[in-house]
């Protein structure tokens, strides 16, 4: 019985980094913003190292197989080891310009004040503007 309920749990979880790597893969590209490499199993082989850099770079890498993904390859990070795989990949995917910040909080399963706070703790900036963008916005201000 306890056998089959963890053989249930970790078909789950499976299931759910099987799903991940297909959201993440179909938003590779997004917006731009490049969030993850992608290595097919013969640049496993070849390419190993290259593999490891962009891991200990803290960037994502999705392993695919004829196109289709095999496995994510994610950095270990302390976030990760003392909030969770969800909220550690929020906040990598807000920070790449991946997510929205209503997205990565509900992505990490916390409230958008909660999710601002842990970002601040962080030094991530919840507002990113560009300078142009940042100029718009003064100039507005002072009218």
């Amino acid at each position: 019985m306890q056998f089959t309920i963890l053989k249930s749990a970790i078909r789950l979880l499976i299931d759910a980094i099987w799903y991940l790597c297909h959201h993440m893969m179909a938003q590779f590209n997004f917006g731009g913003v490049n969030i993850m490499e992608t290595f097919s199993i013969r640049d496993l082989r070849e390419r190993t190292g290259e593999l490891v850099r962009t891991a200990e770079n803290g960037k994502l890498s999705v392993v695919a197989k004829h196109g289709h993904p095999v496995f994510l390859a994610v950095p270990i990070s302390e976030l990760m080891v003392t909030s969770g795989f969800n909220v550690s990949l929020a906040v990598k995917m807000f920070d790449e310009g991946a997510l929205t910040l209503g997205k990565a909080a509900k992505f990490a399963n916390m409230s958008h004040e909660a999710f601002m706070d842990l970002l601040g703790s962080m030094a991530i900036p919840v507002v990113k503007y560009s300078a142009d963008e940042l100029d718009d916005e003064v100039e507005a201000f002072m009218q």
